[in-house]
Formats: C-alpha cells, structure tokens, sequence
C-alpha cells in the first residue's frame, strides 16, 4: 500500500472491509458546517473510483458507514484512521486533520476499490507550514481553473500553504502601464481563488515584488525614473536582462509611496494572516541612483531600512511580512535590525545544497521557512533527481534547525518554457518530507508518485521521466543565451563555455535515449489512468523539444568547429529541421494554452522562430 506523505504509522490486519453501494458518509454533528465540503471531496472521489454516490447523513442506522467523527484529545492537525470489518472512521480534533484524513482514505480506495484491507493509521505533520510557491509572473500567467487544479492536487498530498510570485501579471487599477501587454490575473480571480484554497484548509499567501525584479514597473514611462540604473528601460528586451536587474531606488521616497501602494490595493483580497513583500534578488542596489545613500550608510543599512520600512506597513496592517533570505545571508547578525514578528524565506536550490546559511541565520534568532526548489526554471523538463536530492536535504535542515516551515519553489526564469505538469513530482517530494522525515529512497518514492498520480499499475512513468529529464544537453536557458548573444551582438562567456567542453558523441547518445524514453511512455498509455493519459502528452511534447534542440547545438558546435557541411550531408538537413521546430512550436502553444493566458507566450514564440531563420540560413 502506498500513501503520500508517508504516514507516520500504520497497522494493516488480513481483514477486510466491503464498501457497499449503499454505504453513507456520516459526519459527526459536533464539526463545523464547513466539513460537509469534506464529505463532498470523499464522495466525488468514491463516484469517480468505484462508481458508487454514498449519501452524506450526519445520523447512520445502516452497517459499512464510513464516519467522520470529532475526537477532541488529538492535536490539532492529527487524525486517526480506522477500517474495521464493518465500518471506516476518521478520527480529528480539527477540520484540518479531518481533511488529511480524507485525503488517506481516497488514496487507499484509489488503490483497492471497493474491497479495503483493515488497518488503523495514526498520523500527524512534522512540520506545520507545508508550502509550494508558484511564479505566475515571468512568462506564464495560469488560467484560474488551473490554479485550482494546483490547490486541489496540493490538497491531495496534505500541504497547507500556497503562493503565487506577482511582479506585474496583476490587474492593478491605478498602474495599466504596468499590465497592459498582458493578461493579468484581477481581483475577482484572488478573491475566487482565496475562497476556494480555504475550502481546502491551504493559506492562500500574496506575494508581491517590491524591491528587485521590476523589470515591467520600471520600463514604463511613469515609473522608469524610480529604477536604480538610469536609462535601464531603454534597453532592448533580453530574458537575460530582465533577471540581472531592475531593482527600485531605495533612495527615492516615491518608491516607498508606489510600493506601498501596490501592497495596498493587493492585500484586502487575501484572507491570509501572512504578505511575503519578497525583496530578493536587489543586484543594482547603490550602483546608480542610490550610490550616493549607499556610500553614506552603506548598502547594507540602505537595504535593511527599505525592507523594515515595508515591513512596518504591512504590520500596521495587520499582517505578518515575509521576505527571501538571500541579502540578509549575508550579514544574517543584522536580522535583528528588522521586526521581529518578519519570516526569513531561506532559499537554495542545489542538489548538495550547504547548510551555512540556514545554520547562521538560525543562531541570529530569525524565523525562518526553508525554501528548496522543483527545478524547473530554465529547463525544458524539470530536473526531477536533482530536486529530489535538493528537497530532501533542505527538509533535512528544516528539521535540524527548528525552521517554521517548508516552501518549495517552482520559478519561471527566461519564460517559463517548462510545463507547470513537469512541477508535480517536485511538488510531491516537498509535501511528503516536510509531512514525515523518514527516507525514501529516490526509486521508491517514484513509484509510488507513478502509482498514485499518473495511475500507472507498473510504477515505472516516474523514473521514465526522471531519466528522460537528463537527456536535455542544450537546455533552455542556453537556447535563449545563444539567441540573445547573436541578436544582440553581445559576448556570453557561458555559452563560450558550453560550446568549448560540448561532446557530440554524448549528445547523440543522448538522443538516443530520449527516442527510448518516448518509445516507454507511449507503451505505458495503455495502462495509465484515463484521466491521466493527457498529463503524458506534455511530456512527448517536451522529448520532441529535446530532440530537436540537441541537433540544434550539434549543428552549431560544427559550424564552430567547421564540420558543418559534412555534418548537414551525413545527419541533418537543416530547413527540414526548421519546419520540425515550427511543427513543434504550434503544439507547445496548444499545450501552453491548456493551462496558461496568452500572457507572454510570444517571447518563446519569437525565440523558436529565431532559430527557425537560423537553421534555414544555414541550409
């Protein structure tokens, strides 16, 4: 039996229970009204595995009920849950353990119908706060019946707290210049998404952009003067620009009066207790507009006064600020110079991640979540082992240091090219480590995510695309370094880099692999749940942008080498390879529009026809 997050113990007996088509879900009178939508998520979850609509009573008279009851000695969180040959109870003292219960049971009855193996769990989270954090900003913008897809399935693995990283992809009222290129998300779409998280128990976090990052604020003509470097929104639009700079002048005391302002205006939509104001990343601070500040008080000072200023205001507003820990890492003694009541995000997102930061900003007093990350920025397919490896270990120091929470990232620099579906495994590995410590080993917990997510009887989709994620040798992030570099007649020395150590053979080898990976997963359509089928098509899609991008980088390793007219006689003809990407493109645009607004899909597109013209001009 497989359950994700692992329990935290569990006692299965030979016996079994029958669930009757005639069975009832009875909730116990003592819980709240809102537990009815809990009995509803169970009995969807029943018609959709067995077929059977159970009744929903608050009394029972009939034998094989499954009860939702109210027992006040547990924790808050915890819950029991008891199949016995006559009856299934879910036992909690709160709502939220009523939900994890419920949550339990539809993976056990997902996996043995009607027929259910008696067993008595006892279970309880390990760490309080379980997030995941997810960028609606830097590319895609979801439509809101995918973010509610997102809470649901993060429901269904028993975490608790969800963010959505806001630069500019919000309908602000007083700032148009801001969103008018795009498709933001407007109030009515929070408010509709608050509503529906807290149905699921999930604290629905704002999160907002307010120092570095700015890139869309600070390239309009009514905001361009509060940018640090003067003259920054001249620029011709790179991805990579975008994520170098773009910090606010903290010098300026307009900044703090726009800043403010966006946070007010976002704030009353959430009914979080909690606003993450971000703060991360600040590259320009003190090198143009606020040098003159910063080498009176220093940059430090400069930071950490722009960041308490905030802080205060969202204090005085009744909520708890939050912000990234990669600045104050650096002086973490100087935490003590903001509010007490502020939470360090302590983010890093390597596969042997160190604990220094973590450890030093623990022994400075802050409050602080550990934040480890999906991997799926600036990748084709997300780097499922290399999350594996990144997550557990932040977990690992979230326990060691007391942190308050957990919150797994899923970030979208230079686009957000990968599909948010590449995300899930991630997702899972993050809420089932912060829920239970206990190991599970890389191979094991993949089957068990093929089994319970994908409804693969082999177990076997979840290290096909854990191998599959390997295969991307010209990964995206150096797809649009190599496009920038040429369009704008800019030296990169990364992509000096890569194309100096580039190995052809590895790159075929490669591609071989990927031509077996896709083979395996078209075989496992037959066996994978109906539907879940569709979930694999994004994969096919991301192994046939794989493909072609490696023969892109072979091309062009040969083109520097000089071999490229054997090589395009002997393996490639480039135009075809051109029609291949712009076959390629129109289905991405159909699989990003599936779950994503048009938002700014067309930077992909314009980055996919540049190469098109490319290859054609080689031919």
């Amino acid at each position: 039996m497989y359950i994700l997050p692992q329990p935290q113990s569990m006692k299965i007996t030979d016996s079994q229970f029958y669930l009757n088509y005639n069975s009832s879900i009875v909730i116990d009178p003592a819980f709240e009204p809102k537990i009815y939508n809990y009995a509803q998520i169970l009995q969807k979850s029943i018609v959709k595995n067995l077929g059977f609509n159970l009744a929903i009573r608050k009394s029972q008279t009939q034998a094989k009920a499954i009860y939702l009851n109210l027992d006040s000695k547990l924790k808050a969180e915890s819950y029991q849950l008891k199949i016995e040959k006559d009856k299934i109870i879910i036992l909690a003292a709160a709502k939220e353990g009523l939900l994890f219960g419920v949550q339990t049971l539809r993976q056990i009855i997902k996996q043995y119908g009607a027929v259910l193996p008696c067993l008595e769990i006892e279970d309880y989270p390990e760490l309080k706060n379980r997030g995941f954090y997810h960028d609606v900003s830097r590319g895609r913008i979801p439509k809101l019946a995918y973010l509610k897809k997102l809470a649901a399935k993060m429901s269904y693995y028993k975490l608790n707290q969800l963010q959505l990283y806001i630069e500019h992809s919000f309908l602000f009222e007083d700032f148009s210049e801001v969103w008018r290129d795009d498709t933001p998300l407007t109030a009515a779409d929070i408010m509709d998404l608050d509503r529906y998280c807290n149905k699921l128990n999930i604290d629905l976090i704002p999160s907002l952009a307010s120092f570095g990052h700015l890139y869309k604020v600070l390239s309009t003509k009514s905001y361009q003067h509060l940018a640090e470097l003067k003259g920054a929104a001249k620029k011709e639009f790179s991805f990579l620009d975008r994520m170098q700079h773009h910090t606010i002048d903290a010098s300026n005391p307009e900044s703090l009066k726009f800043i403010k302002q966006m946070i007010a205006e976002f704030m009353p939509l959430f009914s979080s207790d909690y606003f993450n104001i971000c703060a991360d990343e600040t590259f320009d601070l003190g090198q143009d507009r606020s040098q003159k500040l910063a080498a009176e008080i220093g940059s430090e000072k400069l930071y950490l006064n722009f960041v308490s200023e905030l802080a205060e205001f969202v204090l005085a507003n009744g909520k708890i600020p939050m912000f990234w820990g990669d600045i104050i890492s650096k002086f973490p003694e100087k935490i003590k110079e903001l509010p007490p009541e502020i939470i360090c995000l302590n983010w890093g997102y390597a596969p042997q991640q160190s604990e220094t930061a973590v450890k030093a900003l623990a022994q400075a007093g802050a409050k602080q979540y550990l934040c480890p990350g999906v991997g799926g920025w600036n990748q084709i397919l997300n780097l499922i082992k290399s999350s594996y490896q990144n997550i557990t270990l932040m977990t690992d120091y979230a326990h060691q240091y007391q942190a308050l929470g957990l919150l797994n990232t899923d970030w979208g620099d230079f686009g957000h090219f990968n599909h948010p579906e590449f995300s899930t495994m991630g997702l899972i590995y993050g809420a089932n480590f912060a829920w239970n410590q206990k190991p599970l080993e890389f191979k094991e917990i993949n089957q068990q995510i093929s089994l319970l997510e994908y409804g693969d009887p082999s177990e076997k989709i979840g290290a096909i695309i854990a191998e599959l994620s390997q295969q991307s040798k010209f990964g995206w992030e150096m797809i649009v370094r190599f496009q920038e570099m040429n369009k704008l007649k800019r030296a990169d020395q990364r992509v000096t880099a890569y194309f100096a150590d580039f190995e052809p053979d590895l790159v075929k080898k490669a591609n071989q692999k990927i031509k077996k990976q896709v083979q395996k997963i078209y075989q496992s359509l037959s066996s994978v749940a109906l539907d879940k089928k569709s979930k694999l098509q994004a994969y096919l899609i991301a192994a046939q942008a794989m493909l072609l991008f490696n023969k892109i980088a072979l091309l062009i390793n040969n083109l520097k080498s000089g071999n490229l007219k054997s090589e395009l006689k002997s393996n490639f003809n480039s135009k075809q390879l051109a029609v291949d990407l712009e076959y390629f493109l129109k289905d991405y645009h159909q699989l990003w529009l599936s779950i994503s607004r048009e938002s700014e899909f067309y930077r992909i597109r314009d980055i996919i026809n540049w190469y098109a013209d490319y290859l054609r001009d080689l031919n």
